[in-house]
């Protein structure tokens, strides 16, 4: 069996253990298991509009996703997508209240802006990380509550609307990313975030570039043998990481809200780095399970109407899944002699 085939089935193997611990904890809050899990997957496929909920909530979770994916595949474990996201969105909104452009230009250098944040947000601990060797693992968890605080001075003390509310002034129409659909705040986010995973897997599959990336990142030593900077490359990767997660920020603003919010994206960024660990680091894997979670999201809607269990319910499974996920990888690095020679291996 391949290495590739053994991570698939541990994954899925990671997932039941989770959904069966769930399933105990459901029984302790005296509900039925199945019950709730019927209840999940009517309130995520039940008809179109659910439908489409579900698949509102999977494009932020995509997205991020495929920035913890980038960064995997370099060897960094970027773990301040969420405050990426923050400052992504909020440079969008930025945009799109505060310059008057033409539609479809609006839009974007709204996105474009965003994209350049997220980037600038993870550039100190890119720096660190290649001039010190500091742990970007720590630092870019860090800047995420300075991100989040940060924001929310912006919003509440520089840019607040007239009014009770902690949010930007509502950007322009001409800065509003289309929907696809009448009846959903469905935008074309997903297409650009689906078009971002093929992008992403073509280029570490097909490119020079992208298997040095996949190098470094699995075997650093040899990479530097063979003449690549590592150092750089670790720089670059984190930059290209922290600007998708900005990206992200960027169309959770321009398409869903249409305006910048006290906690307008809550959690999008971890669910976009558990996703990647669930797909293994592979961008394709990670469009099936960003789909996972945002079902798991819009499903839980319905439990706390229609169950006894709440929908906290759904935040529980999700840390056993990253238990689940943390024990198969230290158990796989526990029995790989090389594993000392590499940071991670995606």
């Amino acid at each position: 069996m391949s290495e590739r085939l053994r991570a698939f089935y541990g994954q899925i193997i990671a997932v039941a253990i989770a959904l069966a611990i769930g399933a105990v904890i459901i029984v302790l809050v005296d509900e039925s298991p199945i019950k709730v899990f019927m209840t999940l997957l009517r309130g995520a496929f039940g008809d179109q509009a659910k439908v489409a909920g579900t698949l509102l909530q999977t494009t932020p979770i995509l997205i991020c996703g495929i920035a913890a994916c980038i960064g995997l595949r370099g060897g960094m474990f970027n773990v301040g997508i969420e405050g990426q996201l923050f400052l992504g969105g909020f440079a969008a909104a930025w945009v799109g209240f505060a310059l008057p452009l033409s539609a479809g230009l609006h839009v974007v250098v709204g996105m474009a802006v965003a994209v350049l944040a997220g980037a600038a947000w993870v550039a100190i601990p890119a720096y660190f990380r290649a001039r010190y060797n500091t742990n970007e693992v720590v630092s870019t968890i860090l800047s995420n509550y300075v991100a989040v605080l940060l924001t929310s001075y912006f919003t509440i003390f520089l840019f607040k609307r007239p009014g009770g509310w902690s949010e930007t002034p509502p950007i322009l129409p001409t800065a509003y990313l289309p929907e696809l659909f009448s009846f959903s705040r469905l935008n074309w986010g997903l297409v650009i975030g689906l078009a971002l995973a093929l992008f992403v897997a073509w280029f570490f599959r097909h490119t020079a570039k992208g298997y040095s990336v996949s190098m470094v990142g699995s075997a650093p030593k040899f990479a530097e043998y063979g003449g690549i900077d590592v150092k750089r490359q670790g720089f670059l990767v984190l930059l290209a990481s922290g600007a998708v997660g900005g990206l992200a920020g960027g169309i959770e603003t321009l398409g869903v809200h249409h305006r910048f919010m006290e906690g307008f994206a809550p959690g999008f960024g971890f669910d976009g780095l558990i996703a990647a660990l669930l797909a293994n680091g592979s961008p394709i894997g990670t469009i099936f399970t960003a789909l996972f979670f945002g079902a798991l999201r819009n499903g839980s809607l319905l439990l706390e109407t229609d169950t006894n269990a709440s929908r906290e319910i759904i935040t529980v499974i999700q840390a056993l899944i990253i238990l689940s996920v943390s024990a198969q990888v230290l158990m796989k690095r526990r029995g790989d002699s090389t594993a000392g020679e590499r940071r991670w291996k995606f």
